[in-house]
């Protein structure tokens, strides 16, 4: 092969979609598309439950890959990341290119939405000049007719000279015909002639000159004419793919070449942006052409309701407010939904206990066995998987809901600007939010930010939000210390306060972002284009399935891991005694002078360090402290709760100290388990826990003088 580079980078793209998985007889298909088309519909509905899911190695982007069979034939799918263009300006983007380029996939399936064409349009003309192997699946047709929106399908496979098909994957129309397309490309069956977009003439004499001395390096493992355009966009991939290059004549043909083609250029256009904008724009008029002769509207004010939704939504008036009581109203529903379901579980798993218990006594198993076991690991777990359970069982959903009716895109566009100012990008706003369910998830969707920097920023403070398992402490301190004296109207106080607690983390979130940003992680905040997609009808089968499986049990599994041990460590700190005290109770003198600077006590301080693995357990840990008990506790009513708090000397000041460290300190196990997957680096992971925490006690001894100066 003429060139090395090439060879190198195809041998580990076929590592990370790890083809061997289906086979070495599949047809490797690869599914492309804008965000937001219904790509990932297609693809569940061609697999079904055939299918994997996983990173790319090296990259923080997620692919599936799946199977299915048509005709006697095994066809492996790949769907690639969602982009708008196939220049690598981002992770997704070179993932995308490179796997088209490189892995040499039979078929191209390139996903469209019918409601908006032209935009997509773009996209399929960039796949076109790499390959002519390719199906375009015109997507979401259902919608289109019921918007009024005519497509002529068959002028425009005659434009595009590939074979176009329409479909609406959610009802499974389309497919069989899709698959069809795809085996007729992938086996040879039919000979596609792909439109190539014709540039300026300027453009075009320097890609003629290029072109010629690209053969011989090239060899037809890569469009010719693709390639010239790229170097005369000084595209540092290519560039760098040429320099490795074994064939020490052609390089030096191929200088001459450049040196040639940079001298046609310089005689239209000033400088290399000039050449990329030509260039884009010829695409992005060649897309208005054939959207004009393929599309009609029939009702020209299609998304009239839609812009009027917008209109609201994404107001400087109202988009901020409306944002805060929809939010407010999903933890509502989260919280008071968690509760019934969380009472269930718990009688259910201290059912087993008692099982356990008796199955325990029945073979005469020595009794710190039992505890070490049933009141140490098994209770912790427990007591984890009854309080997180069914907060991120109701509060996925919820999310996933609003993800798929097309909100969390004008979350992020209402505060962009806030997240700009922080020199942070635009996107961190959907990680933040996908923090309120569980940190870990929202680190691990810190992958759809593009930049290193902006991304590592988003990772640090997505601690700072308060996730499922902090809600108990915040909710039961603000009513027992906050609402507890507004009779009737306590329940909607405490939510006041919990959503105040909420904003506060919000500004937090800002502001240490903004010192990040300013400092060890410097750098300016890149920009992204950011699309509002049409309102949906959700497909909730599919909610349920990405939300209970793809999140909830995901991250259980992860929580029900790490506190597993750490309820051992709990229990034998509680069981060891040195001179008739426990040794947590020696723990918590230790912290007991730091804990009172902080507004705190040693007991609390100390419940904040157990309490690692999980922050459900920090709660049931200070009963368990105070209770001298020997095992995990939690006390039935809040009135029950607040006697014993305030008999060992917490007031309201104490509360608001708690509420604070407890909305900024180092994550939970889980978490930082997340950050390291997701960072691969213990330097990053060390400053996610520190930079929390440094903030917290610093927030909580400010308060607390704040609170002595005034007196109050």
């Amino acid at each position: 092969m003429g060139l090395t580079a090439q060879s190198t980078w195809l041998g580990a793209l076929k590592n990370e979609i790890a083809f061997e998985k289906f086979g070495t007889d599949s047809i490797i298909v690869a599914l492309v598309g804008n965000p937001n088309t219904g790509k990932s519909t297609v693809f569940n509905s061609l697999t079904g439950l055939k299918q994997h899911t996983g990173n790319w190695p090296g990259k923080t982007v997620t692919c599936a890959e799946g199977f299915y069979e048509h005709k006697g034939e095994e066809i492996s799918l790949v769907d690639l990341p969602g982009t708008y263009s196939l220049l690598p300006n981002s992770v997704e983007e070179e993932v995308a290119r490179d796997f088209i380029c490189f892995a040499k996939p039979q078929c191209c399936v390139v996903v469209t939405d019918a409601t908006c064409l032209e935009r997509n349009l773009n996209l399929v003309l960039q796949v076109l000049e790499i390959t002519d192997r390719a199906v375009v699946c015109v997507n979401l047709i259902d919608e289109a007719k019921r918007k009024k929106i005519h497509i002529d399908l068959k002028k425009l496979s005659h434009i595009l000279g590939v074979p176009v098909v329409g479909t609406n994957a959610r009802e499974q129309e389309g497919l069989d015909r899709l698959k069809d397309e795809i085996n007729n490309i992938s086996l040879g069956k039919i000979k596609a002639s792909p439109l190539k977009v014709k540039y300026d003439e300027t453009i075009e004499r320097a890609i003629k000159v290029i072109e010629e001395s690209l053969y011989p390096l090239l060899k037809g493992e890569l469009d010719s004419r693709w390639a010239a355009l790229r170097l005369i966009e000084e595209d540092k991939r290519i560039i760098d793919m040429v320099n490795n290059a074994d064939n020490l004549l052609s390089k030096e043909l191929l200088k001459a070449a450049l040196k040639e083609a940079k001298g046609i250029l310089e005689t239209r256009y000033a400088c290399i942006d000039e050449i990329r904008d030509a260039i884009a724009t010829a695409i992005v008029l060649k897309a208005e052409e054939i959207s004009r002769a393929t599309v009609r509207f029939e009702n020209t004010h299609y998304n009239e309701l839609d812009r009027k939704i917008d209109d609201i939504l994404t107001s400087k008036l109202f988009g901020i407010p409306i944002m805060l009581a929809l939010l407010g109203f999903v933890f509502w529903l989260t919280i008071s939904g968690a509760n019934y379901l969380s009472e269930i579980l718990a009688e259910s798993f201290f059912y087993v206990e008692d099982f356990l218990t008796d199955l325990f006594l029945y073979f005469g198993v020595p009794e710190w066995i039992y505890g070490a076991v049933v009141l140490g690991v098994y209770r912790t777990v427990a007591w984890v998987v009854s309080v997180m359970l069914p907060p991120m069982a109701i509060f996925f959903p919820l999310f996933t809901l609003l993800e798929d009716l097309g909100y969390l895109p004008r979350v992020a566009f209402n505060l962009d600007n806030f997240f700009k100012k922080a020199h942070t990008h635009g996107k961190q706003a959907l990680t933040m939010c996908m923090g309120f369910g569980c940190n870990a998830a929202g680190v691990v969707s810190c992958r759809i930010i593009d930049s290193p920097r902006e991304r590592l920023i988003a990772t640090i403070t997505n601690n700072f939000v308060p996730c499922n398992g902090r809600f108990p402490t915040l909710i039961a301190l603000s009513t027992i210390f906050i609402a507890g004296s507004f009779g009737a109207f306590q329940t909607v106080i405490a939510t006041i306060a919990v959503m105040v607690a909420i904003v506060f983390a919000v500004l937090i979130t800002l502001m240490v972002s903004k010192i990040l940003s300013q400092t060890i992680l410097k750098g300016l905040p890149s920009t992204f284009t950011l699309e509002l997609p049409p309102y949906r009808k959700p497909q909730f089968g599919r909610i349920l399935v990405r939300s209970l499986l793809d999140r909830t049990i995901f991250v259980l599994a992860r929580a029900a891991l790490v506190a597993a041990p750490a309820g051992l460590i709990i229990w034998l700190m509680t069981n060891t005694y040195i001179d008739n005290i426990s040794i947590l109770g020696w723990c918590a003198k230790f912290f007991e002078p730091f804990g009172r600077i902080m507004g705190l006590d040693g007991y609390i301080l100390l419940a904040f360090f157990l309490g690692l693995p999980a922050n459900e357990i920090v709660i049931p840990i200070i009963i368990m402290s105070y209770t001298a008990s020997n095992s995990l506790m939690e006390l039935e009513t809040l009135a029950s709760l607040r006697q014993l708090l305030l008999a060992n000397g917490w007031t309201w000041v104490t509360a608001v100290c708690t509420m604070i460290f407890s909305l900024n300190h180092f994550p939970c196990g889980t978490t930082l388990l997340t950050i390291y997957k997701e960072t691969q680096s213990i330097k990053w992971t060390v400053a996610s826990f520190l930079i929390p925490t440094v903030t917290g006690i610093l927030l909580c001894i400010v308060f607390r003088l704040l609170v002595s100066l005034l007196g109050i």
